[in-house]
This record gives C-alpha cells, sequence and structure tokens, in this order.
C-alpha cells in the first residue's frame, strides 16, 4: 500500500496501481454524485468536476503527492457537493443563488439583447442554435428562455407550429415503443420472457421469416403485434 503515500519515485506497479485506485474511487464518486452531476452541468456540477478533475489529475502524475490525501479532500468535496444539492431542492433562496431562473432571449419575435449579455453569449451562438432547432427565422419564436443548464428551450409562435392530427380531429393509433429483443448477435432474454416468449420461439420465427441466424443480427426489435424488423451487420 505504498503507492498511496508520497514519495520521491514510484515505480511502474505503484504508478499502474494508483491509476486503477484512482479510476475505481471516481467512479464511485460518480455513481454517488447521480446521473445529475453527468447529465445536467449547473453551477455546483461544474465547480465540484472542475476541482475533482485537478484532485486527482496531481497525485497521477507527481509521486510526491500522496493519494491518500486527495482521496480523503475529493471525499469531503463530494459530501459538500451533495449538501448543496440537498439544499438547493429544499432552500429556495439558495436555489436561486446557485441556480438562475430562465430570463428570456427571444419574446415575441424580437431578439433581447440584454438577455444576450446576461448569459454571456453572442448573436451568432443564438443563431447557431435556431439553427440547431431547423429555426431560420427569429420572428417566428413566440418564447426563448436561457436555462439554468445553459440550454435554450423554444417556443415557436402557433402560426408557425405544426399541425396536429387532434387539431385536424384525424383519429390516430397509440404508441407503442418497439421492444428490442437481439442486441449485437445476442438474445435479450429479460425483454423476451417479459413479453411471454422463448428462445426456441425467436428462432425459429427469424429462421423460418428470413432464413437468419441470430449472430447475424446486430439489432432486432419487435411491436406489440409480433412483427419483428431487423437491422443486420454491414461491413
Amino acid at each position: 500500500m505504498h503507492f498511496f503515500q508520497s514519495q520521491e519515485s514510484l515505480t511502474e506497479i505503484q504508478w499502474i496501481l494508483r491509476a486503477i485506485v484512482s479510476f475505481f474511487f471516481l467512479l464511485i464518486v460518480a455513481k454517488i454524485m447521480g446521473q445529475r452531476s453527468m447529465s445536467q452541468l449547473r453551477l455546483l456540477d461544474y465547480i465540484i468536476a472542475l476541482i475533482i478533475g485537478n484532485i486527482i489529475a496531481h497525485p497521477l502524475s507527481d509521486p510526491e503527492l500522496g493519494l491518500k490525501g486527495s482521496m480523503i479532500t475529493m471525499t469531503v468535496l463530494v459530501l459538500l457537493y451533495l449538501t448543496g444539492v440537498f439544499l438547493s431542492l429544499k432552500w429556495g433562496t439558495f436555489r436561486k443563488f446557485v441556480e438562475t431562473p430562465p430570463f428570456p432571449l427571444i419574446e415575441n419575435g424580437e431578439i433581447i439583447s440584454r438577455g444576450l449579455n446576461r448569459a454571456r453569449i453572442s448573436i451568432d451562438v443564438l443563431l447557431t442554435e435556431l439553427r440547431k432547432e431547423k429555426i431560420e427565422d427569429p420572428k417566428k419564436v413566440s418564447l426563448a428562455l436561457w436555462e439554468p443548464d445553459g440550454t435554450i428551450s423554444f417556443f415557436m409562435d402557433p402560426q408557425y407550429q405544426a399541425v396536429t392530427p387532434s387539431e385536424l380531429q384525424i383519429g390516430t393509433k397509440a404508441f407503442h415503443y418497439p421492444i428490442t429483443i437481439i442486441k449485437e448477435g445476442k438474445i435479450d432474454h429479460t425483454e423476451l420472457n417479459r413479453i411471454g416468449k422463448d428462445e426456441l420461439w425467436l428462432t425459429n420465427t427469424i429462421k423460418n421469416t428470413y432464413n437468419l441466424d441470430v449472430k447475424e443480427i446486430l439489432l432486432a426489435t419487435m411491436d406489440p403485434n409480433d412483427h419483428i424488423k431487423l437491422f443486420l451487420y454491414i461491413s
């Protein structure tokens, strides 16, 4: 366990052990912090990610820095982070401090310049986000909000919104998400059992209908009518 302590130099094995321990420790830290810190990089998430990255990087490149001290520091920071998340959920004043409420960048087709300044983005960034949403004219936007996680939410003017079947009084079928039953040549037995099918039924169906083996299939999905759609390996 000497690789935990600061030393003048480390052997190749000790360097490897430090990397392995750090990797799995970071996995545990990420798991404790939850999906929020990875999917929505807000102020608290940005701060903790920046600090943890610096703390764990130093002992992985400098033998005179002990790994144990970095792990203790990271543990304290994660506890502070979780406390901050809890406070932001329970205490409105603290939440407003760390997560700025949404504010408009576009209102009724007019670009709000003070909103751009507040978000610290240029008009070019706004135009880029409009293009990503397939919006060619800001005049068609009823409202665009700058969100706390740095994204922009767009709401189109009603006259430019797509007409829905309900507005045209057209009947529609219920939505059903296709079930994945084969991935990369392997049968998903959990999903298969959930819908009351077995491996023998699946292999026979694929063989009789498509004359294929399961290992030849990259992806297979099935709808509620037991119709199977296949995606094959393409070299």
